[in-house]
């Protein structure tokens, strides 16, 4: 979502009456509840789908993604529309107990920062050469099962906080692993591909506990740094994207903006479903979808 500056007066006034009003609330570092094991894993499922399995949950984000090179100022490069939509399952183990499987497929748009329009091609400000964008279509983006224990037997704890009825969890994900477009010898030379994933979900604490709904109305954050995305043909030039957005669980499909539901049903008609809930294929990320669409371009 855009951000919107207010007088600096008024910031400061709003930040001492919020710093006011939580210095007068408890702040626990747990809720409550959902108490450790069955308990926070239903409200973990709630967050991420629903507690009724096969019933498909939409959240929807944007923002805007940046550039950042030594010895130059931060460019607005892109307005981005993301959406998930996904599904969950029940699960059982003889030993870690009830759990659950989600499984997900995602979509993230380009757009031009001005006027908001789905961008094809983008011409690269570096090198001046015009390249064709390639929106990110991940299909799938599959969790691992999540249970009430964990491996070593004891409950499973989720990092909830909350002030009086407002919880919220931060998440962040740092990744470094083998570049899908890379070679054999990234240990040595370099190539890995290294970028973060930052959440933060917020919501209610009454949508939480064990007699509340099958689901939970849930606001989001996400942040992203990452490399150069390989579209964008920077050849290895110093620098890094970040993307900052807000969003939130959807209502229904349709509650999406025009830009993305028009984008699927014009190209990707499955992504109004989420995958099978017994779907095994391996995780697709903008880079693996990237090699397979230049592969299928080369021959």
């Amino acid at each position: 979502m855009p951000t919107s500056h207010s007088p600096l007066a008024l910031r400061i006034t709003l930040i001492s009456t919020l710093t006011a009003i939580a210095a007068a609330l408890p702040i626990t570092s747990a809720l409550a509840a959902p108490e450790p094991g069955l308990e926070t894993l239903q409200a973990f499922r709630r967050i991420q789908c629903s507690l009724k399995d096969e019933t498909p949950a939409v959240y929807g984000w944007n923002g805007r993604a940046y550039s950042r090179v030594p010895g130059e100022p931060d460019r607005l490069l892109f307005r981005v529309t993301g959406m998930n939509i996904r599904q969950c399952v029940t699960v059982k183990d003889d030993k870690l107990g009830t759990g659950f499987r989600m499984v997900s497929r995602e979509i993230l748009l380009y757009q031009d920062p001005e006027s908001g329009e789905l961008l094809n091609t983008w011409e690269n400000p570096w090198t001046g050469e015009t390249v064709d964008v390639i929106q990110i279509e991940n299909d799938p983006v599959n969790q691992r099962p999540m249970h009430e224990k964990l491996p070593n037997g004891e409950p499973l704890v989720m990092p909830f906080e909350s002030i009086g009825n407002q919880w919220w969890m931060t998440s962040t994900i740092p990744l470094f692993y083998t570049n899908a477009l890379g070679g054999e010898y990234q240990d040595y030379v370099g190539g890995k591909y290294h970028a973060t994933e930052m959440f933060n979900f917020f919501g209610d604490v009454d949508d939480l506990q064990l007699e509340a709904g099958d689901t939970a109305n849930i606001r989001i954050g996400w942040e992203r740094i990452s490399d150069w995305l390989p579209w964008m043909k920077m050849r290895g030039r110093a620098g890094i994207l970040y993307f900052h957005t807000s969003g939130r669980k959807l209502d229904d499909f349709e509650q999406l903006p025009d830009i993305i539901k028009d984008f699927i049903d014009e190209e990707f008609p499955k992504y109004r479903k989420a995958p099978p809930v017994g779907d095994d294929r391996p995780n697709e990320t903008s880079w693996t979808y990237f090699k397979k669409i230049f592969d299928q371009q080369e021959n």
